[in-house]
């Protein structure tokens, strides 16, 4: 079962990495999913993951208070913005659109209402 959560670990890892440079791939949900999967895989990995001085904080920050820096906040909501800019532009439904900004503005509201740090 190790191998398993460990396999998950690097896949959520490495979607985290990509999110740092894609602006729509979200990177610190992916961060979480990794230190979870390694926390129930490989205690070293782990280790290095939540210790990491640019991966790190944001783990710990959301597992020792579940704060969301603020600029983390902002970035989010741009990229929220910009993904709700895209399917207006090329013209999707109307039915589709709204169904997206209701659950964007649900994503929002989980966000902003998370401690600041």
């Amino acid at each position: 079962m190790k191998i398993i959560w460990l396999f998950f670990g690097f896949i959520t890892l490495l979607l985290a990495l990509i999110g740092i440079v894609l602006p729509l791939l979200p990177t610190v949900p992916f961060l979480l999913l990794a230190a979870f999967f390694f926390a129930r895989s490989s205690t070293r990995i782990h280790d290095w993951l939540i210790n990491h001085p640019k991966l790190g904080p944001p783990i710990y920050d959301w597992q020792n208070n579940g704060s969301i820096s603020l600029k983390s906040k902002k970035t989010a909501t741009f990229c929220i913005l910009i993904a709700l800019l895209i399917p207006i532009y090329i013209g999707l439904g109307w039915k589709i659109i709204s169904f997206q900004i209701l659950i964007l503005c649900i994503v929002l509201s989980f966000i902003w209402t998370r401690p600041s740090k």
